[in-house]
């Protein structure tokens, strides 16, 4: 057996927990420490790790050839800032729990640790300890029956001072950022376990807590229901003391973990479980281990660098942001946010201005005539309900080269441009970009409603103006003309610059061009339908118009009209959550299941696995190689969904392939 070289760490803070795990590393298998880094080192601080380098500054450290592994070990807050630093700078991270202050910002670092190709996971200790495996067997064992109930407990009392990490906001201070993480990851694992899965997502959760003088909460409950009705409920505190107990209640009988969370201890011993059966035997199982509990956790790490991928029953990237997402709905729940992930952070997630490298693979196209780039894809945000979320996405569009936007006044009751508006002004980018706008939505597709709606909108939005706009509905009982006069003034106001329809028909595009030729009038020049490689069989809302068919594509080749292209993926048709035997989701079937969408997947995914890429990448990139200007419209929900249609950009179709995939034949 070939040996595995050491891994060389480097640790980012110098905290008590950084210390544990410099102590810990002296023991552990595959791994040793090389440095650490601290923002003020003191003298004599190499004395307390071992004698390593010291290095002056976080970026110090990560810039030290000689380390291959980072454990960052900061203040909540900066979590995900240096776990994302450490990824571009080509080292692997192990990251103090929480990972982030929240979901989004932990989809960041997962994302940031993939385009690096490095390792990143969160530091929840107990995952890699024998304890928990045993726990993991006697679950799926059955031993118990049917789980039914969890209760976990963490909770400890600090003496109270405002500037302590643990009751400042501004350091993420509070119980279930601190503690409770521990509670939601175990309760996520063994539902998970229990129903045969690695980890499962609740689906309700009940929270109380209470804010102390500082707003930070001191303690808090949350009740969690799974899918089988499986409930979880939680008890954390840093002012009052708790058993810190886990209890797991089936059918047949009850586990008791006295020590969930540091097991048998740090440095190592015997650690219990008790089983209890229904019929009241106890049986008392004791796992023991001359391991330090941190030892564990760097060599079950080590074991992630060696494959690419982290080993469950540690948290993976899914594992961890589902951990996250139940972290954030628990602090919502009692009105608890942190100042970090307010509107008016001018930082991204990684503690930078917002950039866009000259490199972007984003393509642009001038027919627009905006005086500025217009990216091919447009991204939506009616995806997006948190500026945290908006955030992440909107950052990695703009960084990725995207600068069209898209949003509408009836969009989330305006949220979404609030949202938009409000990483405009943090972001400071407004300049940059190009706004999309749309209004006067059935029932108010009046001509009096335009310019009350856009105004609204303009004020959500924080800007004076909007590059293009688009009616939302058409009400062909209006005269055509009265539509365009309200927009032509708008125009000549500055408020808008050109403008179009969406679910507005060919002729009635027609004769809206025809009124404005004869009158002088600026006219619809763009067009939103819907616009896919999977043809529309049924509008999706009352109203919805589709151009997909041979006449509307003849007109668009014809009349070169730019098409902003909604469900430009016919929302996932091309992903699993379409098949043949899916029948679970009406509004894919009746809308876009038939035959003829149903030979256009399979070719789809036929070619993309011949090319090695997703088929929802293989759709999107025939709509960049039509024959009329395309704009294809994206409304990710997580970054992850951004970063797959974003990787449409490097499928280059040929005609023949574009062509086989609409009809099957080359041309």
């Amino acid at each position: 057996m070939t040996s595995t070289p050491l891994l060389r760490w480097g640790i980012l803070g110098t905290g008590a927990i950084a210390r544990q795990f410099a102590d810990a590393l002296a023991t552990c298998k595959r791994g040793r420490l090389v440095a650490v880094a601290s923002r003020q080192p003191a003298d004599g601080l190499a004395d307390g790790f071992g004698g390593v380098t010291v290095h002056a500054g976080y970026a110090a450290l990560l810039s030290d050839p000689e380390i291959d592994a980072v454990y960052v070990a900061t203040p909540h807050p900066g979590h995900a800032e240096w776990a994302i630093r450490a990824c571009e700078a080509g080292k692997h991270v192990l990251c103090e729990k929480p990972l982030a202050m929240n979901a989004p910002e932990a989809m960041v670092v997962a994302d940031a640790a993939e385009r690096a190709g490095v390792v990143a996971m969160e530091a929840f200790m107990y995952r890699g300890h024998p304890q928990t495996r045993r726990l993991i067997d006697l679950i799926a064992s059955g031993v118990i029956g049917e789980v039914t109930l969890i209760q976990a407990a963490y909770g400890y009392h600090t003496d109270f001072a405002a500037g302590k990490r643990h009751f400042d906001p501004q350091l993420g201070g509070g119980a279930i950022l601190d503690v409770g993480c521990y509670c939601v990851s175990m309760c996520r694992l063994i539902a998970g376990v229990a129903a045969g899965k690695p980890f499962a997502e609740p689906v309700e959760i009940q929270a109380q807590g209470h804010l102390g003088p500082t707003g930070v909460d001191e303690r808090a409950t949350a009740l969690l229901r799974f899918p089988g009705g499986l409930l979880a409920h939680m008890a954390v505190s840093i002012t009052t003391v708790q058993d810190n107990s886990l209890r797991i209640y089936g059918t047949a009988g009850r586990i008791e973990v006295r020590s969930p969370w540091f097991c048998s201890g740090k440095t190592g011993g015997i650690g219990t479980i008790v089983l209890t059966s229904r019929s009241g035997a106890v049986e008392t199982i004791e796992v023991e281990t001359t391991d330090w509990l941190y030892a564990l956790e760097a060599d079950l790490f080590a074991d992630a660098v060696a494959t690419g991928a982290v080993p469950w029953p540690a948290p993976g990237p899914a594992d961890t942001i589902g951990t996250m997402r139940v972290l954030d709905d628990w602090r919502r729940g009692i009105g608890l946010d942190y100042p970090c992930e307010r509107p008016g952070r001018r930082e991204t997630a990684a503690g930078r201005p917002l950039r866009r490298p000259a490199d972007a693979a984003m393509p642009c196209d001038d027919r627009l005539g905006l005086g500025k780039p217009a990216s091919r894809i447009v991204t939506g945000g009616m995806a997006l309900k948190s500026f945290p979320l908006a955030a992440a996405v909107y950052d990695a569009f703009f960084e990725a080269g995207g600068t069209m936007f898209d949003t509408a006044y009836v969009y989330g009751q305006g949220e979404v441009d609030r949202l938009l508006g409000q990483w405009l002004r943090s972001r400071g980018v407004r300049e940059e970009v190009v706004l999309i706008a749309k209004g006067a939505h059935t029932p108010h597709c009046r001509p009096d409603a335009i310019r009350p709606q856009l105004m609204e909108s303009l004020d959500r939005l924080g800007t004076d103006h909007v590059e293009l706009y688009f009616m939302h509905r058409d009400d062909p009982s209006v005269p055509v003309g009265e539509f365009v006069d309200v927009l032509d003034a708008l125009v000549r106001e500055g408020r808008i610059g050109r403008f179009g329809g969406s679910n507005w028909t060919i002729a009635r595009m027609e004769e809206a061009k025809a009124y404005a030729s004869r009158n002088g009038r600026q006219g619809f020049d763009l067009l939103s339908n819907n616009f896919s490689l999977a043809e529309m069989v049924a509008p999706m809302w009352e109203g919805c118009i589709a151009s997909s068919d041979d006449a509307s594509v003849e007109w668009l080749t014809r009349t070169q009209t730019p098409l902003f292209a909604w469900s430009s993926q016919a929302r996932g048709f091309f992903t699993d959550r379409a098949g043949r035997d899916r029948h679970d989701d009406p509004v894919m079937v009746n809308c876009w299941y038939s035959e003829t969408n149903f030979a256009r997947r399979d070719r789809v995914h036929e070619l993309a696995a011949r090319l090695g890429v997703t088929p929802a990448q293989v759709a999107l990139a025939w709509l960049l190689v039509q024959p009329h200007p395309v704009f294809p419209i994206v409304g990710p929900a997580t970054l992850g969904e951004l970063r797959d249609s974003l990787g449409a950009l490097r499928v280059r179709l040929t005609p023949d392939q574009a062509a086989w995939l609409k009809s099957g034949d080359s041309r």
